[in-house]
Formats: structure tokens, sequence, C-alpha cells
């Protein structure tokens, strides 16, 4: 079945609204982690012994740049998994947007010219504007 204009609008807007319910959000992961301390005497040292924690991080990574924090059990932990979950929630409608307004793009006619020397001009914009895009990407 194929989605109209107005349908598909409708469903974009629905998206909008849903993106405003999110709440906050954080981008990353958190991890569980057991260590070992290095102590020879210490319970972790032994076989088979998995290490100290359970100890939480928050891990993430910003324009290449690693950062990860130690979370505290508990409410800061249940607030962390909140927001890494509303994150995964944000990226889920996003992609949802995106999908549903190349829908529309594809869905809404080009305008028509029928002007001959109208035509002729936004011919010559488009074809200077891709030649710019062209010469910087060759000047690299």
């Amino acid at each position: 079945m194929k989605e109209t204009v107005e349908s598909l609008l409708e469903k974009r807007s629905l998206l909008y609204r849903r993106l405003e319910e999110i709440g906050n959000f954080r981008r990353g992961i958190i991890s569980v982690n057991y260590r070992k301390c290095g102590k020879k005497n210490c319970a972790c040292a032994r076989k088979g012994h998995a290490g100290h924690g359970p100890q939480y991080l928050w891990n993430t990574t910003i324009k290449g740049k690693s950062f990860a924090k130690h979370v505290r059990l508990g409410p800061e932990l249940q607030k962390y998994k909140e927001e890494t979950e509303n994150y995964q929630i944000f990226l889920k409608i996003c992609e949802e947007v995106v999908e549903t307004n190349e829908k529309i793009c594809n869905a809404e006619p080009a305008g028509a010219i029928e002007d001959g020397s109208e035509l002729a001009e936004l011919k010559k914009k488009l074809q200077r504007h891709f030649m710019k895009r062209l010469q910087k990407k060759l000047s690299r």
C-alpha cells in the first residue's frame, strides 16, 4: 500500500511529538566490571575468582575522545541507565524521522518551470554550485 503525502506528514508530526516526550538522555553504555587488585594474598588472586566488584562504569566516545565515569550503585546508576536507554530511543526515532522525510521527498513532485530562459538560468546556477564543490574537493 502506497502512503500518501498527508499520511507521511502526519507520521512525521507524531515522531516529532515522540521526540519531545523522551526526556533527558546521554550517549554511552554502562558496563559491569570485576577487577583484580594485584595483591598475592587477596581472594581475587585465586584461580577462578572474578575479582573485586561489580563496579559500574559509564563509557562514551565524543568527537573521537573516550570518556569513562565510575557510577555508584543506587539512584545514580538508575539515572544513568534511564538516560542511556532514552538515547537509544532517541536514535531509533531519529532514524524513523529520516526515513519518513525521504519518503515525503520522493512523493512530492519537483517544481515545473515552463519559461525556457528561467530553466537555462537555473541550470547555469546549479552547474556553478556543483563545480565549486568539485574545485574545493580537487584543491585538497
